[in-house]
């Protein structure tokens, strides 16, 4: 069993004055005359197993932020008309890049489909492509070779320089990238799926540690990181014990539906008792995911653009805004 050195970072351990903080109904009203283009029957489709997200946090948190979003995408639009301009030639557009980092369990997939959502519907940027970063996992044979598997998540699970190579590829302007594409229920690499990505006016590439720079422990050098290359960046926080609860329940959730499945990599867990299956699941929380958010997740949040700061009920309470 691993020992957890690292300390709880604190809630405000971030370089003092970096951001600025909008307590919930402050940041609300910086939604202006945003539409709200999201019905109940859009959100149920886009809602995490165990993230009760409701439309007005939609409202509150999701639309100011696109709108945020938008104006990013639009300056950054107009630039390149400058660029155009002065060269007199047409310049093809830069896919805008947003990276969603933050702990297992805190909702970010879920973040990161709504923001998917909402940006595909402002009509200068249509096409919003999601990609997460599990498919760039190394298969679970690679990972069993070299003794990884207990470290699924980490840094050093991750093909960093295929992750690089792609989103390298994307800012370049590459035509139909190819992504790997990880299953859940098989808790692998599909070999024979891949997801296409196409010049996309936007791409939210999503994962635990995509905020990361400098040499990442346990990774081979490399003269780029994935976060070199975001436009914006955001990261979904929480308390650690809110954490380890929200794992608890979607644990149990997923033991009484997708763990029974008989294709599932974890159908065991369905068939354990119901108190040794969850001692289990605390097992993993404090010697894996603990460990994992303490000493490479949680240590990139202050790089982030903005902070999405959750309470107990899954809700946003505060938002953090960098000032430069």
């Amino acid at each position: 069993m691993s020992t957890i050195a690292a300390v709880q970072i604190p809630n405000d351990a971030l370089p003092p004055g970096s951001y600025d903080r909008f307590d919930r109904p402050e940041w609300a009203k910086l939604r202006s005359s945003t539409p709200l283009t999201l019905e109940e029957a859009d959100l149920a489709r886009l809602r995490g197993i165990n993230d009760a997200i409701s439309l007005d946090e939609v409202e509150a948190i999701y639309l100011p932020l696109s709108r945020l979003l938008n104006l990013h995408v639009s300056a950054t639009q107009d630039l390149q008309r400058v660029k155009e301009s002065f060269l007199g030639q047409a310049v093809r557009p830069s896919t805008y890049i947003i990276g969603i980092a933050g702990s297992v369990a805190v909702g970010k997939s879920t973040t990161a489909r709504i923001l998917q959502a909402l940006l595909s519907r402002w009509p200068n940027h249509p096409k919003v492509d999601l990609v997460t970063t599990d498919g760039f996992l190394y298969p679970n044979a690679t990972l069993e070779a070299r003794g990884l598997m207990r470290r699924k998540g980490f840094p050093e699970s991750y093909d960093t320089k295929r992750l690089v190579d792609f989103v390298s590829r994307l800012k370049a302007g590459g035509r139909r990238l190819t992504v790997p594409t990880y299953s859940h229920q098989t808790y692998d690499i599909v070999s024979n799926a891949t997801q296409i990505v196409d010049q996309p006016d936007i791409l939210i590439l999503e994962g635990l540690n995509v905020l990361q720079g400098g040499e990442a422990p346990g990774t081979k050098p490399v003269r780029l990181f994935v976060s070199d290359f975001f436009d914006f960046s955001l990261y979904v926080d929480a308390a650690e014990d809110e954490l380890e609860n929200w794992y608890l329940e979607r644990f149990s959730r997923l033991r009484e539906t997708a763990f029974n499945d008989p294709r599932a990599y974890f159908r065991f867990y369905a068939e354990m008792p119901r108190e040794q299956a969850m001692t289990r699941a605390r097992e993993i929380w404090r010697d894996i995911n603990l460990e994992n958010l303490r000493q490479n997740i949680a240590p990139t949040r202050s790089r982030a653009n903005l902070v999405l700061r959750k309470c107990c009920n899954h809700t946003v309470e505060e938002v953090w805004l960098r000032k430069s």
